[in-house]
């Protein structure tokens, strides 16, 4: 704690430092006064649903909106925590090769990650790089769930989150520092620095995240038994230190026309205890991911009505093993890269106001997907070329309106050829009420690694071999959705059921080996060694052999009760169930029920303002068809938030809070058969410190 408050008090000192640098201080404007009424806004505008912006009660296709005001308000500092205390048909399990995101019963290579509309790409064994998002910039997170194929293409099969960023434009010199510490050696420091002036913006972000590697419980089974138990250096949560360096221009020369251009570049290593001679449970690398991504764009409106916007963006990821432990084969200090992985992708849209009260959008899009794996043997590529179109239209019905989105996306994939992707959603609207109905089709195109892998690797002992299958099917889907909403501007609620089936679903089948497969697989891999293959009792192959099937009912609340006063509640039922080998399961880490709640208080006195904020999730278990079922649990969080308006340039905001109120652990032995849905260490202290100063 004592590093953590020096750092605090360091950032405090960089930023004052920054801001005494300007040379003429300016009052700030009322619209940021910490003493300005506020509620919150319950009909915020959106894009991702139809591509282009409205207000969220005229679309026609139902998209949940996070904003950066309830981040702050529940003292939130990452993507993960972000989705999972909001978001019930959410859950995340952290590991070392990633966070296992997942939306409503469905994984990761289901969902389409966008920035700014642009996707985030390069994997960890599936799971996207989440300390790639910059949590300091972003305005707000809008979530769709189901099928998007017919404007998103591949991949948007469970669903798309598109995290939009923000770039002040009412400043010249904006520096913000903010810092938050917590248990288990937790620490999360953003500093942005903002110029804006004649329609030029420069917007700067360094963020420095790290966390200690952590234990519920130090014992495991020795292999073998269910009864004896061993010392384990293995953690449930895996410690990672990581920095995030970002810049962005922007350009606006004329009302008209808005250029943008930018780069992101990020370095992660995990910080995992070395083995021991003595105690099971440790490795002798590290998993270190460097990524670089960058992007320019623009759009130009003919008329308010008429617009073009154009965007590029290139994307690197790779990641391979740091060895920290010097090995029969490695020394200490040796980097073996296991994967890097490079997207290119270029999109055009026209958004046309061709009819009265109509919006139609046309578009292309290409991408090149390029994956190199030395530990998979692949050096593969694959193109994608993609037209879409959709038509919205609002009319008077009855006493009511109506609003209705026909969409159509056609993709060529190299590997395996065209698809059609339709769209089609109605929404009627009487007084504060809305009923929509939607149905859009989605697929997937298999992954270069799913269709090239030729994968041997020796994992705490253990040897693994994977092949991939190049006569795999795409994966479809049809998602349809019906739901109700009331909306005013001091209450909404809505009431959404939902249908997703999914066909062809890729899955690694283990195959036991006999004789003659071993004698093959030691063919192939000449590098495995005798107690190597004596050791393998199966390897897995990607196959088409599933199909998925996934009902659910979600309920959102939210609440102005009277000003500064807000409650919000969600709840998601899901049925999710896969069927293979005859039978119907449910799909691993799906969830049956989860609910997540919070209320939040705000209120100012002269230059003082507070804001107290309590949050919590209640999930019922976690399946693990294979494996033993994890418990449910309910975790509550509390937050407040202090803003001193002391001075015309500068605004002072820390914060503490209690994450884990009731100490909720799980500490249950590890073993071969048991996983987990609960990571947290248990209740932790959360202190933050946010300056801000603006010219």
């Amino acid at each position: 704690m004592k590093h953590a408050i020096n750092t605090i008090c360091f950032a405090a000192v960089l930023s004052l430092a920054g801001s005494t640098a300007s040379a003429q201080i300016h009052k700030m404007e009322k619209s940021d006064s910490a003493r300005a009424e506020r509620s919150r806004d319950l009909n915020p505008i959106v894009v991702t649903g139809t591509g282009h912006h409205q207000r969220l009660k005229a679309t026609a296709t139902p998209v949940r909106t996070l904003t950066n005001r309830e981040f702050e308000e529940q003292d939130i500092a990452t993507f993960e925590d972000a989705v999972t205390r909001m978001l019930p048909q959410v859950s995340m399990a952290p590991s070392s090769m990633g966070s296992f995101l997942r939306m409503n019963g469905l994984g990761n290579k289901y969902l389409l990650i966008l920035i700014n509309g642009q996707k985030l790409s390069g994997d960890i064994s599936g799971n996207v790089d989440l300390a790639r998002i910059n949590m300091s910039r972003v305005k707000r997170i809008e979530v769709l769930d189901g099928a998007a194929s017919s404007l998103y293409g591949s991949d948007a099969i469970g669903g798309v989150i598109n995290i939009i960023t923000d770039q002040p434009t009412s400043q010249l010199i904006g520096v913000t520092s903010d810092t938050r510490v917590s248990g288990e050696g937790k620490l999360t420091e953003n500093v942005n620095l903002d110029v804006y002036t004649h329609g030029f913006g420069s917007y700067t972000s360094y963020t420095h995240d790290r966390a200690d590697s952590y234990q519920t419980n130090d014992l495991a089974y020795v292999k073998g038994s269910d009864t004896e138990t061993q010392r384990t250096l293995a953690p449930l949560f895996t410690g990672y230190r990581s920095n995030l360096l970002s810049q962005r221009f922007t350009f606006s020369p004329e009302t008209r026309l808005a250029v943008n251009a930018g780069i992101d570049y990020n370095d992660k290593i995990t910080d995992r205890p070395n083995t021991s001679p003595d105690i099971t449970g440790g490795t002798d690398y590290e998993m270190h991911y460097r990524a670089l991504r960058w992007y320019a764009g623009g759009i130009y409106k003919f008329t308010p009505r008429h617009s073009l916007q154009a965007d590029f963006t290139s994307d690197h990821f790779r990641y391979g093993r740091d060895y920290d432990v010097a090995t029969k084969t490695q020394a200490v200090g040796d980097y073996v890269q296991s994967k890097r992985q490079h997207t290119m992708e270029g999109q055009a849209k026209a958004i046309l106001g061709l009819a009265k009260d109509g919006t139609t959008i046309f578009g292309a899009d290409w991408r090149r997907d390029c994956l190199e794996a030395t530990s998979g043997n692949i050096d593969q590529s694959a193109n994608i070329i993609a037209a879409y179109a959709q038509h919205e239209q609002r009319f008077r019905l009855g006493s009511g309106s109506a609003t209705a989105t026909a969409g159509l996306r056609y993709d060529y994939h190299e590997n395996f050829g065209s698809h059609l992707t339709p769209k089609a959603a109605l929404m009627y609207s009487i007084g504060h009420f809305n009923l929509r109905a939607n149905y859009s089709a989605g697929f997937r195109a298999p992954g270069l690694d799913e269709l090239h892998y030729h994968y041997f690797a020796v994992s705490r002992g253990k040897p693994q071999i994977i092949f991939g299958n190049r006569d795999l099917d795409p994966e479809k889907s049809h998602y349809v959705s019906v739901g109700a909403e009331y909306r005013t501007a001091r209450i909404a609620f809505g009431v959404t059921g939902f249908i997703n089936r999914v066909t062809d679903m890729v899955v690694r089948q283990n195959i036991d080996i006999d004789a003659t497969s071993l004698a093959y697989l030691q063919k192939e891999f000449p590098e495995m060694q005798a107690d190597q293959a004596a050791m393998l009792e199966r390897y897995s192959l990607y196959k088409n052999s599933n199909r998925g099937d996934i009902k659910g009912l979600q309920v959102n609340l939210s609440a102005n009760i009277f000003n500064g006063f807000n409650l919000t509640f969600n709840y998601a039922l899901t049925n999710a169930r896969s069927y293979s080998d005859g039978k119907w399961r449910n799909i691993e880490r799906s969830i049956k029920n989860v609910g997540t709640m919070a209320a939040n208080y705000y209120r100012s006195w002269g230059r003082y303002t507070m804001n107290v904020n309590l949050n919590g999730r209640l999930q019922s278990k976690t399946y693990y068809p294979d494996y033993e079922d994890a418990p449910g649990f309910g975790i509550w969080n509390l937050s407040t938030h202090h803003t001193f308006d002391l001075v015309r340039w500068a605004l002072i905001e820390p914060s503490i809070g209690v994450d884990n109120l009731f100490d909720r652990v799980d500490r249950r032995i590890d073993s071969s058969l048991r996983r987990y849905a609960l990571y947290t260490p248990g209740r932790m202290l959360v202190v933050g410190l946010k300056l801000r100063f603006k010219q």
